[in-house]
């Protein structure tokens, strides 16, 4: 009952086929390799990590989420693009409207306290994400062993 797949043949066929084995079974999905995607991922707004601009140490780095940048009227594709659109004859090229992926790559911009030096980092797939502040930490999230003892971080 598991080789049924109609994407027998594709690339991502032993993906399905995973899927669905956990699917129909309830194994664990870490447990068969899976990954689950977030609908939300929280981020420190500061992360304590290496510098590899000028540093070269652990710093402190402030964490952004990356945007993409407007784009220029100059490029030559959109050059070209305007061109074949002047005039009559309505739309020529393809408008792509067939949307189907529903969560985006995550890509952090973490930018040296000390150098000022700008870096990205890409996480993983989710549909959006929260920057957070140190203390807006859930309860029991992070904790440091001091002397025995655990103290939760604040």
């Amino acid at each position: 009952f598991f080789l049924s797949s109609r994407r027998r043949h594709t690339r991502s066929a032993s993906v399905s086929w995973a899927r669905r084995c956990v699917q129909e079974t309830g194994i664990n999905a870490e447990y068969m390799g899976i990954r689950q995607i977030k609908a939300m991922v929280r981020v420190l707004k500061k992360r304590r990590t290496y510098c590899k601009n000028k540093c070269k140490k652990h710093t402190i780095h402030k964490v952004t989420q990356y945007k993409k940048g407007g784009e220029s009227d100059k490029t030559q594709g959109r050059r070209r693009y305007d061109d074949k659109q002047k005039g009559y004859g309505g739309q020529t090229k393809p408008i792509f409207h067939k949307k189907v992926k529903t969560t985006k790559k995550i890509v952090l911009k973490l930018e040296c306290s000390v150098c000022k030096g700008k870096w990205f980092l890409p996480i993983k797939r989710a549909k959006s994400i929260e920057l957070i502040e140190e203390n807006q930490r859930k309860k029991g999230g992070k904790k440091t062993k001091v002397a025995g003892q655990t103290q939760a971080l604040s």
